[in-house]
This record gives C-alpha cells, sequence and structure tokens, in this order.
C-alpha cells in the first residue's frame, strides 16, 4: 500500500444534542394542576459521599469537589422546589421555551449550560459554507429563559444525588477563573447530549474534524478556505493540489450527505469563479459502513441520493469500514476484507455519538442502570432509581419498554374473557387497547384490526408462528395457526406467547434526534405545567407517558434539491423538495429573529454568493 504524508490536522471534540428539526409543538396553555403523591419512602440514591463527575479519568481539583465546604454555595431564594436544567440544547431549550411564565412561577427554575446559546443544528452544514452566517442560527440563552428563571454560564463538573448538590464551574476555555460554586437542587433535569464517538479508531481524534457545534462549522470552513488557497500557489504541485482538494466524509447519514452536499455547491456555484484552474483537483467522497447513504430513510431515497451525488460526480465508498486515520490519510477495509488508503485533505468525522461521561458517571450510582449509552427513565422521563429526583431528555435518555412477552400470563387471563382457555380476534383486538398504556408497542398494532386489517393481522401472524416452525421451536398448535385470522379464529396461549414475542422483536429505542429532543422537551414543560412536580412525588396515573410522533424525515442533497421520507404520504424528492425543506427550516428556527436571520441568509446567497473569506 502507498504510503500517505502530509500535514497534521488539530481537532478538538465537542457535544451536539441531535440531527434534525421537529415542528411539533405542544401547547402550554394553564391547566388545572393536578396533585401528586408522595413516595412512602424518601429518595436516596447510591453510596453516602459517592459523588457524580464529569471529569474524564481525572480527579477534580479542591474547587470543583462538592464536598468542599469552602465553596459558594447558590442558596435557595423562595420554597418553591428548584428545578436545576443541565444543558441548553433542544431538550432543554424546548422545554425552557415550551413552560408557560404562569408555571415558572410555581418552581426556582435555574439553567445551567457552559453554552450560553441555543444552537439550530440541521443548518449546520450550511454554515460550514458559508450559505447561513453562524448568528442567523443561535439564539442566546438568556432570550429564552427571561421571565421564567435564571441561567448561569457553567459546567456542571460534579453532582452529590446524597445531598441533591452539584458543583458548576465557569468555563476554563473562557479564559477566566474557573469560579466554582454549589447548586442545591430539588429536581434535576439532565440534557447534557452526547459526545462524539471514535469507536476506538486509531488517529480519529488527531486528525479529523468533527461536525457536533458551532465551533467545528468554523473550523471547516476556515479549512476549506485554507486549501484552495494553499492549492492556488504557483510552485504546488498537480499531486500536492490533489490531496488538499479531497475532501473526505465518514458517515452516509443526514449529516454526511448534507455536508457533501453544501460543499458541492461551495464549490461549484462560487470556488468555480474563483479558482477555475483548481476544479480539476476537487473531490468529494462519502465513506460508509452500509451498501447505501440514508439508511434510516426510504430507500427509494437512498437510490435518488446516491444518483444524484454520482450526477455531480461526489464519490461513495460504501462497505467500507474505516480501520486507522492518520495525517492526511485513512485506511478502510472493503466487504471482502481489502484494505485500501484514501488520501485527504480535509476529513470529517460524521458518524457515531457516545455516552456523555456525566451520564457515564451517574450510571455507577442509581440503581438499575447500565444502557451502554443513556440513562434509563420511564414513560415520564423519570431516571430510573432516582425516586422522582432526576428526569432525563434526549441524546442522555433512553425511554424503557415494558416487553409483553414477560407479562404473557397476566396479559393472557386479562384477554380471556369468557375463561375457555383460548383468544378470539374479538378478545385480541380488546386486549391490545386495553393494554397499549402498559405496553405502547401495541399501539400499532390495532391499525391491523378492522375489515381490511385482519386480513394484515393474520399474515403478520402466519409469518411469526411459520418462523417459529422454521427453527423447530413450534407445537401442534401454533403449526395449526398459518392462514389468514377471521372472526372464528381462536389462539390459544402458546400462540399468543409466540405472538407477544414478534410484537416485541419490533421494539426499538428512539432515534438519537433534534425531533426527539424538542418533542421530549415539551412533553416535560407540559407535565411540569400539569402538575406541580416535588422531590418524593408520585405522577398521578391518569398523566399520559411520553409518545414520540415522527413528523418526518428531511436532507439536503444539492443543486437545491432535498428529499423528504414522511409519514403517509411516503418519499418526496426534487426541486420541490428542496423548496420545502428550506421553507421548513426557516419556519422552524426557535425564535422570529433566527427565521428572519436565515431567510435573509438564503436571499444573500442567492444574490451575492458565499462569502470565502478567512476570518
Amino acid at each position: 500500500m502507498p504510503r500517505c504524508s502530509g500535514s497534521r490536522i488539530q481537532t478538538r471534540q465537542h457535544i451536539r444534542a441531535g440531527v434534525l428539526g421537529g415542528a411539533h409543538r405542544i401547547a402550554s396553555n394553564p391547566r388545572k394542576q393536578l396533585k401528586c403523591t408522595r413516595f412512602t419512602q424518601p429518595p436516596t440514591i447510591g453510596r453516602r459521599n459517592h459523588v457524580i463527575r464529569a471529569a474524564l479519568a481525572e480527579k477534580p481539583s479542591p474547587a470543583e469537589d462538592v464536598t468542599n465546604p469552602n465553596l459558594p454555595q447558590y442558596k435557595p431564594k423562595t420554597a418553591k422546589p428548584r428545578v436545576v436544567v443541565l444543558g441548553s440544547g433542544w431538550g432543554a431549550a424546548s422545554f425552557m421555551k415550551s413552560i408557560s411564565e404562569e408555571a415558572s412561577k410555581n418552581y426556582e427554575l435555574i439553567l445551567v449550560s457552559p453554552r450560553n446559546y441555543f444552537l439550530y443544528t440541521p443548518l449546520l452544514p450550511a454554515v460550514a459554507t458559508g450559505t447561513m452566517e453562524e448568528r442567523s442560527i443561535v439564539e442566546p440563552v438568556r432570550n429564552i429563559v427571561q421571565g421564567k428563571g435564571d441561567y448561569f454560564e457553567a459546567v456542571c463538573q460534579a453532582v452529590d444525588p446524597e445531598t441533591k448538590t452539584l458543583v458548576a464551574c465557569f468555563p476554563k476555555d473562557a479564559g477566566l477563573d474557573a469560579a466554582c460554586f454549589k447548586v442545591p437542587y430539588d429536581i434535576l433535569v439532565v440534557a447534557v447530549g452526547s459526545v462524539n464517538n471514535t469507536f476506538g479508531i486509531k488517529g480519529v481524534d488527531e486528525n479529523c474534524f468533527y461536525f457536533k457545534s458551532i465551533g467545528d462549522a468554523s473550523k471547516l470552513r476556515r479549512r476549506i478556505s485554507e486549501s484552495f488557497e494553499r492549492a492556488a500557489l504557483p510552485h504546488c504541485s498537480s499531486e500536492e493540489r490533489n490531496r488538499l482538494l479531497s475532501f473526505v466524509l465518514v458517515g452516509g447519514g443526514p449529516t454526511g450527505v448534507e455536508v457533501a452536499a453544501e460543499l458541492y455547491d461551495m464549490i461549484n456555484d462560487d470556488l468555480s469563479r474563483l479558482y477555475p484552474d483548481l476544479m480539476q483537483y476537487a473531490n468529494i467522497t462519502i465513506i460508509d459502513l452500509l451498501d447505501h447513504v440514508l439508511s434510516a430513510y426510504d430507500r427509494r431515497i437512498s437510490d435518488y441520493t446516491r444518483t444524484q451525488f454520482q450526477r455531480v460526480g461526489i464519490k461513495l465508498v460504501l462497505n467500507s469500514k474505516v480501520e486507522s486515520v492518520s495525517p492526511n490519510c485513512l485506511t478502510i477495509k472493503g466487504k471482502s476484507g481489502e484494505l485500501r488508503d484514501i488520501e485527504f485533505g480535509t476529513c470529517v468525522w460524521a458518524t457515531g455519538i457516545a455516552k456523555n461521561p456525566l451520564i457515564e458517571e451517574l450510571q455507577q450510582v442509581v440503581p438499575g442502570q447500565s444502557h451502554f449509552r443513556s440513562i434509563i427513565t420511564d414513560g415520564h422521563l423519570r431516571v430510573k432509581g432516582s425516586e422522582g429526583s432526576m428526569f432525563a431528555l434526549g441524546d442522555a435518555a433512553t425511554i424503557n419498554q415494558n416487553r409483553a412477552l414477560e407479562y404473557v400470563d397476566e396479559l393472557f387471563e386479562r384477554a380471556d374473557k369468557n375463561k375457555n382457555g383460548e383468544l378470539s380476534l374479538p378478545e385480541l383486538r380488546g386486549i391490545m387497547s386495553e393494554a397499549s398504556k402498559e405496553f405502547p408497542q401495541f399501539r400499532e398494532y390495532e391499525l391491523f384490526f378492522g375489515s381490511q386489517g385482519s386480513r394484515r393481522f393474520g399474515n403478520m401472524v402466519r409469518e411469526a408462528f411459520q418462523q417459529v416452525r422454521k427453527n423447530g421451536n413450534s407445537n401442534d398448535e401454533a403449526s395449526a395457526v398459518v392462514g389468514d385470522l377471521k372472526e372464528t379464529d381462536v389462539l390459544t396461549k402458546a400462540e399468543f406467547a409466540d405472538l407477544l414475542a414478534k410484537i416485541d422483536k419490533g421494539l426499538r429505542a428512539l432515534p438519537a434526534t433534534a425531533q426527539v429532543a424538542r418533542q421530549q422537551g415539551e412533553f416535560l414543560a407540559d407535565l411540569f405545567s400539569r402538575t406541580k412536580i416535588e422531590p418524593g412525588c408520585e405522577i398521578p396515573e391518569d398523566m399520559e407517558t411520553f409518545q414520540y410522533s415522527h413528523k418526518g424525515s428531511l436532507a439536503y442533497v444539492g443543486t437545491d434539491k432535498a428529499v423528504m421520507d414522511l409519514p403517509v404520504i411516503g418519499p418526496l424528492w426534487g426541486f420541490g423538495a428542496g423548496l420545502v425543506w428550506k421553507s421548513f427550516e426557516t419556519y422552524s428556527q426557535i425564535s422570529s429573529r433566527n427565521q428572519l436571520l436565515v431567510a435573509l441568509d438564503w436571499l444573500r446567497t442567492k444574490l451575492f454568493g458565499r462569502d470565502i473569506s478567512r476570518v
């Protein structure tokens, strides 16, 4: 294999909150508040004096130690429950924006985050290429919390769940003193998001650009300008120009696809006028482990995107895994196991998220927490094992989903109304509807019932039983049910268990997207508005749990075209979808100020092109 050489790219790790935006809003109009009942036992979490620390294998300084008695303490202003929100991403910002000023009067609200602005992440690729300006897609946190609570620009360094106290410090990268202090809390809302995931691949941290924050987008924008200016020097060889103007994106999801699309537009629309002699050297490559890009979308959208990229010259290297990254070169392994080197001038790492260090430490002291990426919550977003004193949302949270198969005896007993040991289709219909609150996975299967639904439901049952029989695990009762279910058909308990196992297989964790975090923030704001949440409080049984409503997925694919995967409607693509995408991203901004700035940036780019200045 050829040796790869070149200069080292300096990078830094940043935290993100999500990828896609959502338009879902829940009205938080004041309603009659419901009373809550208290736990019989006082809330206790973990071992005494055990502290949750956000440091990465780094011992905290005395100033960051929650047990340090010399740290100043921010004492409660009132007797109201103090609710401390960690983070300023999609989940935290949606919560603070959606909770009404009237409802906020029932709490002492405090938001703690090292980032004093909310970032509209779906338009980060546009910022990286100059289509959008940085400040058009950010909103100051203080504008969001104004009239509802306080904001502290600080990093949460440690949490003591026993004393319900956290230590926060002014960000070190701000260039001033750390200024650490304690903040007691009654309720803690954890919305700290996730971090970049390198999957243990050597050289990613040192040689790739991440794409999670406004700082990442700004660095990439400067890098693009630097690469073209460096390649334009008279003594630069053709080989060096090829390397400098090779842009590689690892990850074929929405982020990687949109960065590639925006980069192509920038090169084709603007840089081609300014650097006409360099166009023959510029190239864009996307590397992905799967055999198609946008794998979470409808396959027809993936095929359209591949065709669109092939038409404009964006290379797709699929079925390939990155083995290592060295300065200006990465090594990939193909499906057949062969190794191959790809030289680059700029490599963007746009794949994978990992557990936030604060979440990792939190899992060590809260019982029943073992998820590989986030902290487990119940349907109301309360952290399992926290006795009601913690909530979590966004990338930091995973909602626990009960498996129906574990309750097969109870469910069968409840469904068997006539106690004959068999379930008719009407009885199946009844239990699916009755138990859908306990087992949300039942809800979608209610759609299979009805005049045409019975046939579809029967096909699903038949496929489940055929698979069981194929694996040699069937019994006589299961083997008998291989056709479509009719109103007169019945299921035995064993067949009912096989059906529940099939339904449970469809359980999936919610995607780590901005759309999910936004809806969770709005749900939590509605919950805090309708019920006064206090330490050790049980949420009333008649309060609905969080139900994610997927509004669709969008992605920009270049040359004013976009793709949309919408519920009911299905896949859409082309110029019309591109116009809808721009309208949607403009409308979905968190404030009218941002909506106006984004609209003006679209217009500016069309009239005057992108600013390529390196500032």
